[in-house]
């Protein structure tokens, strides 16, 4: 017994021995990448920075083109929606016969009194969370239609948010897992807490962590359009994704061509491109560089405009798709400008598109179904064609193929990522530091809810740090720097193409990395993303701890300083909000679910002795058009 215990401490310690070698081994060949790739970036990095210098001047010339504060708000709270920009809280109709606007007007305002409430409104949270059928998406509708309901007294709705808080605390400690709270958005109040720091850290990304950002954005689509871009595959060569990496080695040029904007009067406009860059892709490029100065919601689309080319004495429509596209069988390729052989210094006119302008062939302009019926008839391809038409039916044994080879990145891979990602690296730092430096111009919001947690931690006697840091990670960091960092167009006015999401992708989880404690092994296994960023992470998760040691050192904020300043925040922005089209939404959750709601609320003496069932059911009546029971 005591052998087969002895060797197996053995094999274990020769095990563990083997993963640090390996672990070392790995590590030292990584530096070694990064050494050979070293001099590149620093060249790419000169590069990126003259080249954005213009963009920059651009930035003090027009200024950020941060959203106003109700779209910001929309865009946060309900573009993940189901409905996306065309939900009813960011159109702002309301589908309301006009006879009875009025009535519907003054219910809805006597309903509002009632959430503010807060028998009523605990009451209503808890009556829906004890419903089966209220999903998860529906928790995180709810809270945001909640959030902007109480938009006018964002004092009481941090009171209500508190006092949720304590209870889904007490239930974790019970349950003696308190490491698990905020991990998910499984509660009305975690979502709350969601959309309480996006309203609180507006202002912040307004005056200090936006241009850090938007600086990092603009670097990663200026780098990612430096090389070619399979407007199919939706692959670039320059990515900080491999998965998102054109593997192939495609040959292209720089040109720059001269664009004269007609109906503009302004003289040409040299803007630089790639000779295998398509017609629309000419165009997006050509877009971006006249309209800079403007926010991206004024730029015209794409498919409104019409590109030609005077070679000569005849003009020349260019288009993704036409009669000269070169075919093979069923596949077809789409054009580019070295299929039309435009030149370094060609003139091109960008003018807005007619209806007899209109290419009979063209891909992008074709409404869905026909666009449908193009791809299947004729397979597109870009920069990179399958190599097999019948994949499809080997489409299991490609993805592990596929997985295969995305798990064993190869060497010349990895050393273009690395490349990628060491021209861009003063800005992902940058970035990192302005949102994670314990300054005195951090949000009191900040500061207000970490010492709530660290109280709370006191009273439950949780002295565990490793259950604080989480806490704290979870209600900031990732609940909303993530969501920010991932999704820029939620505080920029700005397009956000496919390529360079997956490249804000890859930061985001190194972000992600930086806020857990857990140490990672690398391994050959190992995502890329971690591979990448190896040598900075220790770094990044020292910069959170201190982060979080320097909030802590920080003066307290008051619950009346607090106050002060949500008070502040109702005062500038509640009107621009649609606040009657979210309490008649909220009203929708009281209709489907009004016998439980008036069963709990004539359960409960507080909310008898104010007659709140009463209440409710006077609203129903005027807002349904309905006599009650009474």
């Amino acid at each position: 017994m005591v052998a087969i215990i002895a060797f197996s401490i053995y094999c274990y310690w020769r095990k563990s021995q083997q993963a640090e070698r390996e672990y070392e081994k790995i590590k030292s060949q990584l530096e070694g990448l990064e050494e050979s790739v070293r001099d590149r970036c620093k060249k790419e990095f000169t590069d990126l920075m003259i080249e954005m210098e213009d963009q920059t001047n651009d930035v003090h010339e027009a200024g950020i083109p941060v959203l106003d504060y109700k779209t910001y708000t929309d865009r946060v709270f309900f573009l993940p929606s189901k409905d996306g920009d065309k939900d009813v809280m960011i159109t702002g109709k309301l589908d309301i016969p006009e006879s009875r606007r009025q009535t519907v007007e003054q219910a809805l305002n006597q309903f509002s009194n009632l959430l503010n409430s807060k028998s009523f409104l605990i009451n209503f949270i808890h009556t829906l969370e004890n419903q089966r059928e209220f999903s998860a998406r529906a928790k995180v509708y709810f809270a945001s239609l909640l959030t902007v309901a109480l938009h006018g007294k964002l004092e009481y709705y941090t009171d209500i948010m508190r006092t949720l808080f304590l209870e889904l605390m007490e239930q974790y400690v019970v349950a003696k897992n308190p490491k698990l709270m905020l991990r998910r958005s499984e509660t009305v109040v975690e979502r709350m807490l969601s959309n309480w720091m996006s309203i609180c850290l507006y202002q912040y990304l307004k005056d200090t962590a936006g241009e850090p950002l938007y600086k990092l954005f603009k670097a990663i689509k200026h780098q990612v359009e430096k090389g070619p871009v399979d407007a199919v595959q939706r692959k670039a060569k320059y990515t900080l994704n491999d998965t998102g990496l054109l593997g192939d080695d495609v040959e292209y040029i720089p040109l720059t061509v001269n664009v004269i904007v007609q109906e503009e009067g302004v003289d040409a406009i040299p803007v630089k491109v790639l000779n295998c860059d398509t017609i629309t892709q000419v165009k997006e490029k050509i877009i971006d560089q006249v309209y800079r100065t403007l926010p991206c919601s004024r730029w015209p689309k794409a498919e409104s405009v019409v590109l030609e080319w005077r070679p000569g004495s005849t003009a020349q429509i260019l288009s993704d798709l036409d009669l000269t596209s070169q075919r093979d069988g069923r596949w077809k390729r789409i054009n580019t400008l070295m299929h039309y052989n435009v030149r370094d210094g060609a003139t091109l006119i960008l003018s807005k598109m007619g209806i007899s302008q209109q290419p009979e062939d063209s891909q992008q302009d074709l409404p869905g179904e026909r666009h449908a019926l193009l791809e299947e008839e004729n397979r597109v391809w870009h920069l990179v064609r399958p190599t097999d038409e019948v994949e499809e039916g080997k489409s299991k044994r490609g993805s592990m193929k596929e997985k295969e080879r995305t798990k064993a990145i190869t060497e010349i891979y990895l050393t273009r990522l690395l490349s990628v990602k060491g021209t861009l690296q003063q800005f992902v730092d940058n970035f990192f530091h302005s949102v994670l430096t314990p300054s005195p111009t951090v949000p009191p919001a900040v500061k207000y809810f970490f010492d709530f947690l660290d109280e709370q931690a006191e009273k439950h006697e949780i002295k565990d740090e490793d259950t604080i840091h989480i806490w704290k990670t979870n209600s900031l960091p990732l609940r909303f720097w993530v969501n920010i960092l991932k999704n820029p167009h939620f505080i920029f006015d700005v397009h956000v193409p496919e390529v360079v999401d997956s490249s804000l992708s890859v930061i985001a989880q190194t972000f992600m990395d930086a806020c857990t404690r857990t140490e990672h092994k690398l391994s050959r296994d190992s995502p890329s993303n971690k591979l990448l960023y190896a040598k900075e992470i220790s770094t990044y998760k020292k910069m959170v701890e201190d982060y979080y040691r320097g909030i802590r050192q920080m003066v307290q904020v008051s619950d009346q300083d607090m106050n002060t300043h949500l008070a502040e925040i109702s005062r500038a922005h509640t009107d621009s909000l649609n606040t009657l089209v979210a309490l008649h939404q909220l009203y929708q959750y009281t209709q489907k679910y009004y016998d439980e709601i008036i069963n709990a609320l004539e359960g409960d003496p507080a909310a008898q002795k104010m007659q709140l069932a009463f209440r409710l059911q006077q609203i129903a009546a005027a807002l349904e058009n309905k006599v009650t029971d009474l």
